[in-house]
């Protein structure tokens, strides 16, 4: 569902507020510094459900036959038994894909019902950790687990359709081989020419469910695992009461395996976020989100270092105490960006004491 953009300047205003900065002309120097308003804009926290098949695979039936008293003529009406079995269990298992359907978009649009309302209110702020979003949260949750069992449920039935695809096309096998048996009349070849018509307008039919069926599982599958992330980074936003684009793994190169080595704060070198912890409760979430997504948008293969920084102590217990300090609050940055959905393959932290700074920090630098 389409939700209306936000500018960066909405998520970095907490800069000054929050003790956190972030240098955007360090990460492209040629391109550049990229006006605040331009950086970051929001997109949809939730897409619209896959489109499912359409296909209504009721069996058309067996042409009924008479018997003739020969041994091909009772393997023809054996033959004839088999296929209005096979009919019938196709017949339900048609009945059973269009239930799932129809369960399926009903949970869909229950839960995306619930998400827009959640944007709806994130998109025009809110106090964090509203207790009416966490709930509405809870409950396009429990909806999106009832997607994952429609996903279940097609699973299995996908299973079934393998038998009966199995089972169609032995009998088909087994119906154009009856046609070399010796001791028939022309009626039995003439029944059987029927009969190998029918058994392969139901091996077609049987192929057919079975590959919308497949496609219907994967694409669902899919969705209900991207939905899973953008419930993470909803949840994110009603933490902090405001709207979070969609997950930072939607700028990931898939083509990308293994991050770079983790480094220690280059001398000279300007971090993209610096996150100042000299007051209890910094908020610095939304304004490292906005700097992390501008660099994916940017450069979709960027990793980042997380840089615990202490300040060098007067005495070996101080210098530990505060290196401990700055390392318990890179923690805490590496768990915001994984809630983000950032990858932790793509992050790594590392410490260092600097004499510039006179409590402890945290530094953030795109590779």
């Amino acid at each position: 569902m389409a939700v209306k953009k936000t500018h960066a300047a909405a998520l970095c205003a907490v800069l000054l507020a929050s003790g956190c900065s972030f240098a955007e002309d360090v990460l492209f120097p040629s391109s550049g510094t990229v006006a605040p308003s331009q950086a970051v804009t929001a997109e949809a926290m939730a897409e619209a459900p896959p489109a499912m098949g359409t296909g209504n695979y009721e069996p058309v039936g067996v042409t009924a036959g008479s018997p003739t008293g020969t041994f091909v003529g009772g393997k023809v009406m054996a033959l004839r038994a088999d296929l209005q079995a096979l009919q019938a269990t196709l017949a339900r298992q048609n009945q059973a894909l269009q239930q799932i359907r129809n369960e399926t978009v009903q949970d869909s649009q229950r839960y995306h019902g619930t998400v827009a309302a959640i944007n709806a209110r994130l998109q025009v702020g809110t106090t964090p950790g509203n207790p009416v979003l966490t709930q509405q949260w809870n409950a396009a949750q429990g909806e999106l687990d009832r997607i994952t069992d429609d996903v279940l449920k097609m699973n299995r039935l996908t299973n079934d359709v393998t038998a009966s695809s199995t089972m169609a096309g032995f009998l088909l096998d087994s119906v154009r081989s009856a046609r070399s048996l010796s001791g028939a009349v022309d009626e039995d070849h003439r029944q059987l020419r029927i009969l190998e018509d029918e058994t392969n307008r139901t091996v077609v039919m049987v192929e057919r469910l079975l590959s919308e069926l497949t496609s219907d599982s994967i694409r669902q599958q899919q969705y209900v695992a991207s939905e899973k992330q953008n419930l993470n980074t909803l949840a994110l936003g009603i933490k902090n009461g405001a709207l979070f684009a969609g997950g930072l793994t939607s700028r990931v190169n898939a083509s990308y395996e293994t991050a770079a080595p983790a480094r220690a704060m280059a001398a000279g070198e300007a971090p993209l976020v610096t996150i100042r912890f000299d007051k209890p409760n910094v908020n610095y979430e939304p304004a490292l989100y906005a700097a992390i997504k501008s660099a994916l948008d940017r450069r979709p293969s960027a990793t980042f270092d997380v840089v615990a920084v202490s300040p060098v102590g007067n005495t070996p217990g101080t210098q530990a105490l505060a290196a401990t300090n700055a390392k318990r609050n890179a923690d805490s940055v590496l768990r915001s960006l994984t809630n983000m959905n950032l990858p932790a393959s793509r992050v790594r932290t590392s410490s260092t004491t600097s004499p510039a700074v006179s409590g402890g920090e945290v530094q953030v630098f795109v590779r």
